[in-house]
């Protein structure tokens, strides 16, 4: 009899983080990748951030109604650096859309070129480079775990080699 392989949520979430961390640094070079490349990425990691926020989303209401009660510091902690994250990966969307040079003339719009939108957009990417950074470091431990188990699992195991105590006086 077959045994049916157990769904995995963690695995699925960093693949999801993963896909959205790779997609906001290459769309973050638009010199690089070309605007059409920049514009049409920066729509997908905007699929991906939903898509992780609904896959988290019992933490986000769990969290948001005993946000003023009882509550550890480290989640408080969380969930203003997730919310500021929000609101910056949002402006950068919104802003993104605005001022889009290949998008919205495909679709027969014209966006707005330059200006407020423009400082705008690179001032909220600016801060999401940073503020990715914190999350990235106050989630460190679950990163580093669940990549060595997930993506690297396959690797053999190095061997640890007890020192003989011969050797260990030379």
């Amino acid at each position: 009899m077959k045994t049916k392989k157990k769904f995995s949520v963690t695995k699925q979430n960093l693949w999801v983080d993963l896909l959205i961390a790779g997609g906001f640094l290459l769309a973050s070079q638009p010199h690089l990748t070309g605007m059409a490349i920049h514009e049409w990425l920066s729509l997908g990691v905007g699929v991906g951030f939903l898509t992780h926020i609904l896959l988290h989303w019992r933490w986000v209401y769990e969290t948001t109604r005993r946000l003023f009660s009882k509550l550890a510091g480290q989640a408080r902690v969380n969930y203003v650096l997730n919310l500021a994250l929000l609101v910056a990966f949002t402006l950068i969307i919104f802003s993104g859309i605005m001022i889009s040079e290949e998008v919205l003339p495909l679709l027969g719009l014209q966006g707005v070129h330059g200006g407020i939108w423009k400082s705008l957009h690179t001032i909220a990417s600016e801060a999401v480079v940073w503020l990715v950074g914190l999350h990235i470091a106050l989630h460190w431990r679950w990163i580093v775990t669940n990549s060595k188990k997930y993506l690297f699992g396959w690797l053999p195991k190095r061997r640890q080699t007890a020192v003989q105590p011969s050797e260990a006086a030379v």
